[in-house]
């Protein structure tokens, strides 16, 4: 599997990680991921696709490890802090399982709701 496909794999398995860490409201959504929504409503489509603007994978060239940032917007009633350690041990978890390979999350708070 090329570093792409495997970059594609990651990101929904951590996007699905992510999205049962109880406190998580949301992925915050790319701006890819909104204007294919406005689009898809604009032509009266259901349902926008299923997107991870919310996370990015990559991998450095010669790295063995994965970089994982995570941005999410957060259920007010619950810590911060203990949301984001959830978030990122769910998302390394999620990593480790589907490559078998090492990675460093950083996790965003980008509002609460």
């Amino acid at each position: 599997m090329s570093d792409r496909d495997m970059s594609r794999a990651l990101a929904d398995a951590v996007m699905e990680a992510v999205l049962d860490t109880p406190g998580v409201a949301f992925l915050r959504p790319g701006l890819v991921d909104l204007l294919r929504s406005s689009a898809l409503l604009g032509r009266g489509l259901p349902g926008a696709p299923k997107g991870s603007g919310g996370v990015q994978v990559r991998r450095q060239k010669g790295a063995a490890a994965w970089s994982v940032e995570v941005h999410v917007v957060l259920h007010r009633g619950r810590r911060a802090l203990d949301v984001t350690r959830e978030v990122r041990s769910a998302a390394a978890a999620a990593v480790e399982r589907t490559s078998g390979d090492a990675t460093e999350v950083t996790v965003t708070v980008t509002g609460l709701v």
